[in-house]
């Protein structure tokens, strides 16, 4: 049995970067293994017209090694679209863009294998390396790979608030599955579109755009306090740095909490471009007095719902009138965030991890999860980490970053040499 260097469960963008990263490294062996059939990056939120917020320089190679075979400006060129994008001037391209070119890669890397679940991962304290079980998932043939480090690349999952749970999933569903009910929502005579983060607003633009029934009514809710962008300024941009992320690193654990929490125009809220958008269909509609028939309402709180006789009830709370009040409504899009989910394939290693007081993974500087001294192993983490190393943690620009990081630390040496200094911005005391 070959005993890989490095195994990755999950293929999406940051175990993509570093099985991109490690291909040119002849000391390094390396298998990804991901259940889907093929690449795919919220296919269900490929709506036209919407692009990536950050610059295509955030791919999976290019900000560690702008020469790579795997970048984006390649996959241009391999693709026969070098002048066209020269032309379009397009700093931030299109979701649908960015899916096909991670597919590409994906496609092309001989370590990237699909259709492939991982069923458990155990250490073998004998051989000293971890034993990762996975079945086919088209012949439910299961096969057993060693590896002397494995990375959890599984990304995050929808999160449906409590009081939103077991409602019918053909009338109210997550934003992540849009495209596929986008036909029955076309067809319903009132919508309502539940968070104002960047999948919202560009849900609710959509809809705005998009044939309608006669008479639709069409709503937006969110419990923030203003349908407000995020923060966008050069300045600001900075916080996804290294620079920043090893700044959050110096600060103890209860700190990091507390500002973390304050952080949510960072990375929650939705883009002024696609606020301004809105603004502009809502003012076309309203040309010539007509009424746009459109609700969009900040402060709610969604506090119950249940099924009626023909709609969906919702009883809902205003937050600084304090007022409570009840929406129907016949289709509900539920644009409420994804969390990190820790896979049951790690069950067999619970009682040699050793987590926080919160059950989180306690993640060391080099994205390195802490485990029992028995283990000599590695087990490391993407955007699991947030509570450890930052806002910078699932955004796509530090990506490349982070499997730089863990290839150094997984060779012992400077395989992709990191820059001293990225921002302008002085974080804290040396």
């Amino acid at each position: 049995m070959t005993t890989y260097d490095l195994l990755g469960i999950g293929v999406g963008p940051f175990n993509l970067s570093l099985a991109a990263l490690a291909d040119p490294l002849e000391d390094v062996s390396t298998l990804f293994l991901e259940e889907k059939p093929e690449f795919s990056w919220h296919p269900g939120l490929l709506i036209d017209g919407t692009t990536l917020q950050v610059p295509f320089l955030a791919d999976p190679v290019t900000l560690a090694d702008p020469t790579s075979q795997w970048s984006f400006l390649a996959y241009l060129a391999e693709h026969e679209r070098l002048y066209p994008f020269y032309f379009a001037e397009n700093f931030h391209i299109s979701r649908r863009e960015y899916d096909h070119y991670c597919r590409w890669v994906s496609e092309e890397l001989p370590s990237c294998r699909f259709g492939q679940r991982v069923t458990a991962v155990h250490w073998d304290a004998d051989g000293e390396v971890f034993r990762v079980e996975a079945q086919d998932v088209h012949t439910d043939r299961c096969e057993t790979f060693a590896a002397r480090n494995v990375v959890l690349g599984v990304g995050t999952e929808p999160v449906v608030p409590a009081p939103l749970r077991g409602l019918p999933d053909k009338e109210v569903f997550h934003s992540s599955s849009y495209l596929d009910n986008a036909e029955s929502l076309h067809e319903a005579g009132d919508i309502t579109v539940l968070g104002s983060g960047q999948s919202g607003a560009e849900v609710f633009l959509d809809l705005l755009r998009s044939p309608h029934a006669p008479g639709q009514t069409l709503r937006w809710l969110t419990r923030s306090r203003a349908f407000a962008p995020m923060e966008y300024s050069k300045l600001g941009l900075e916080h996804f740095t290294p620079d920043y992320t090893r700044y959050f690193r110096s600060l103890p654990q209860h700190t990091r909490d507390s500002v973390l929490a304050g952080q949510g125009q960072l990375y929650k809220a939705s883009s002024a471009g696609t606020l301004a958008a809105i603004h502009d269909v809502l003012y076309e509609r309203g040309v010539g007095g007509r009424d746009p028939d459109v609700t969009m309402m900040p402060n709610v709180a969604v506090t119950q719902a249940h099924r009626g006789d023909d709609a969906i009830e919702l009883t809902c709370h205003h937050t600084e009138q304090d007022r409570e009040f009840t929406v129907h409504t016949q289709r509900l899009v539920l644009a409420t965030g994804y969390a990190a989910r820790r896979p049951s394939c790690l069950d067999p290693l619970t009682d040699v991890v050793c987590w926080d007081s919160s059950g989180r993974y306690r993640v060391s500087d080099d994205y390195r999860v802490a485990l029992d001294d028995a283990v000599t192993g590695g087990l490391y983490v993407q955007n699991a980490e947030m509570h450890t190393h930052g806002v910078g943690a699932p955004d796509l620009g530090l990506g490349a970053h982070r499997a730089s990081v863990i290839l150094n630390a997984v060779t012992g040496r400077d395989a992709y040499p990191l820059a001293r200094r990225g921002a302008f911005t002085t974080f804290g005391l040396d």
